[in-house]
């Protein structure tokens, strides 16, 4: 006989990047949270690479601390080397990335969690999801506990019957060391909800003090690091390097001897991989000219001698991991002490959700991170972030948090999910983003600060900060502004202009190729009052400001067809002019917006043009 423990506003399952975010989202918005996972020492696991950011991901996580998150907070207290990546592009390209100590990591992980009113923390294995009618009311652990909940996120990760792969080996499990979750996927099963297999992978772990990091070159963090909080301001640990090697053409011979015995080449996984982060069976295969793969040797503690070789994921068997990674310079007598494995695991197609990842056919129930076909941890706490906040304001009867593409990488990624769904695992790049210029990693608080204020899930410390901040920019933007300068004045201090007799303003002279704010700053000593960071964010302003204003009208006509929503229950299927096909589309997908329904594939401006003439017949007809 089950009893109910407690009622809560929301219930998430599963304490992984995905789970823990969105725990903290919900709690942040005041309603009452439990976050169910199998043990609380989990919480904050890392189970891939020792690291957070990059390139989009980077983004990703300054937009969750924009919000109050807990991703950036926790990656900057245990952060042991960070680099900028693409320093010397543009600012609206360039992503904050972090290697992080495990430990450190997760122990942040914990006690942002642990600190956070409203949220309880219970151990226990979610078994069944308790179903009246159509709606989600809570769920069932396997001791026979009941957790009622407005509510329910789940967050299963690689855990829906996951199956590592090493070479012929198989065996079942979320991640090395951890049981899959096989009655909960049986479960999800009975809603119909439209499933596919993906798979990721990991390289072997080796011992670090087997390797001769003589032989290596030693890459350093950035002597001026770039935190991932903007309540950062230096790292809180002490700083490494890592090594650089690569691998070697007998490294390339003896995986291709071995293809037959991967677990990916030898026949025994359906499931696809993710293409920008493909094992080394993938690149020696697919890369056949190159006889040299880069690989970065990242330490996972400052006392923990383990090395994570980022490059070489691979599904081989052990005996031939042993044999190729020996032949790679530095690593000739290393010793490994985990094998690189293949995951195989369920996942949902997103398109059966709407933009806030509420599940369409079943309410009360929301899913968030790799259970919709993403991969990566930034991906994933972003996803619990929006879960998080909108399982909140539906508890409390508020209307749905809606991120755009206009104004977010996560509006990005979950437009993209839930308009065009994923034929493999679904990575962030600044390439996905049209308005990548106005989306930059600097002034992710300035677009979404307020928009989290606005929801409630700032809190004062960062309300006052961003404040603070916004009047030194406003300050800095007019000083800029109000300052102008003679042809003759500028190329005094070098800098080549036209003697065309026009006065220039200091804001536009920052947009001028090559020209720094110190080179501005020669100009007047006004300037020098400025701050670094807020002379950094205004530089990249004004070195964007005349595209800025192309965009802004791009991002304007896209907001005239977000306006033209589109009804939940449109009749696709009654309309004679659209194709089978499209028709499939649109049934499947369920555009809230025409600017959605355009950016499904094998969509035409006819499609489009009937679907906008139905909508407003429609709308004509209701007012008569």
């Amino acid at each position: 006989m089950f009893h109910v423990k407690q009622r809560y506003d929301v219930v998430v399952i599963g304490g992984g990047h995905a789970g823990t975010e969105a725990a903290a989202a919900a709690a942040r918005m005041g309603a009452r949270t439990a976050l169910v996972t199998l043990r609380k020492t989990d919480l904050g696991v890392m189970s891939c690479n020792p690291a957070i950011g990059g390139l989009g991901k980077g983004h990703l996580v300054r937009e969750i601390d924009a919000l109050d998150g807990i991703m950036g907070v926790a990656a900057d207290r245990a952060g042991i080397q960070f680099r900028l990546l693409n320093r010397r592009k543009g600012p609206a390209v360039q992503g904050p990335r972090a290697q992080a100590d495990r430990a450190l990591y997760r122990a942040a992980i914990q006690s942002l969690v642990q600190a956070q009113p409203n949220l309880d923390v219970i151990e226990g294995e979610v078994v069944d999801l308790v179903q009246q009618n159509d709606r989600i009311e809570g769920v069932q652990l396997a001791d026979g506990t009941q957790l009622d909940a407005r509510e329910v996120i789940l967050t299963s990760g690689t855990f829906l019957r996951g199956v590592i792969h090493i070479g012929d080996e198989r065996r079942h499990g979320g991640r090395m060391g951890d049981k899959p979750s096989i009655r909960l996927a049986e479960r999800i099963d009975d809603f119909g909800l439209p499933l596919g297999r993906l798979k990721t992978g990991t390289p072997p772990r080796l011992d670090g003090s087997t390797i001769d990091w003589t032989q290596l070159d030693m890459q350093p963090g950035d002597d001026d690091p770039v935190m991932f909080s903007f309540l950062s301001t230096a790292p809180s640990v002490r700083q490494i390097s890592c090594g650089i090697t690569a691998t070697t053409a007998r490294t390339h011979d003896i995986i291709r001897q071995n293809l037959g015995r991967s677990a990916m080449y030898g026949g025994h996984i359906e499931g696809v991989g993710p293409r920008y982060c493909p094992s080394i069976e993938d690149k020696v295969t697919r890369f056949a000219d190159k006889d040299s793969h880069q690989i970065f040797l990242e330490p996972e503690g400052l006392d923990d001698d383990t090395i994570y070789p980022n490059g070489i994921s691979t599904s081989m068997p052990v005996d031939v991991q042993e044999a190729y990674v020996r032949t790679i310079p530095g690593l000739e007598n290393v010793v490994i002490r985990q094998p690189g494995y293949a995951i195989e695991y369920d996942y949902v197609d997103p398109r059966a959700l709407d933009r806030t990842l509420a599940v369409r056919s079943l309410k009360g129930l929301f899913l968030a991170g790799q259970i919709n076909g993403t991969t990566g941890y930034e991906e994933a706490a972003a996803q619990g972030l929006v879960a998080g906040l909108n399982a909140a304001l539906r508890a409390q009867g508020r209307e749905p948090a809606v991120f755009e593409r206009t104004e977010s990488y996560v509006g990005v990624m979950l437009d993209d999910l839930t308009t065009r769904g994923v034929t493999e695992p679904y990575r962030m790049f600044t390439s996905r983003a049209e308005f990548r210029l106005s989306l930059r990693a600097d002034n992710a608080d300035q677009r979404l600060t307020p928009k989290g204020i606005a929801l409630g899930c700032v809190g004062e410390v960062r309300s006052e900060a961003f404040d603070q901040k916004s009047d030194k920019l406003k300050d800095a933007r007019q000083t800029l502004h109000d300052a102008s300068f003679t042809p003759h004045q500028v190329r005094a201090i070098g800098i080549n202009v036209n003697e065309d007799g026009a006065r220039r303003t200091a804001y536009q002279l920052l947009a001028f190729p090559d020209v720094t704010f110190d080179d501005v700053a020669r100009l007047d000593p006004c300037f020098d009052k400025i701050e670094p960071a807020v002379a950094k964010q205004v530089s990249n302003e004004a070195l964007y400001a005349n595209y800025l204003a192309r965009q802004q009208r791009d991002v304007d006509l896209l907001k005239k067809d977000e306006a033209i929503a589109i009804p939940a229950d449109f009749a696709y299927d009654a309309m004679p002019g659209l194709s089978n096909e499209l028709k499939g589309k649109l049934v499947r997908t369920r555009p809230e917006s025409i600017a959605q329904a355009a950016r499904i594939d094998g969509m035409t401006p006819a499609a489009l043009a009937l679907i906008v003439a139905r909508i407003r017949n429609d709308q004509r007809r209701a007012i008569a």
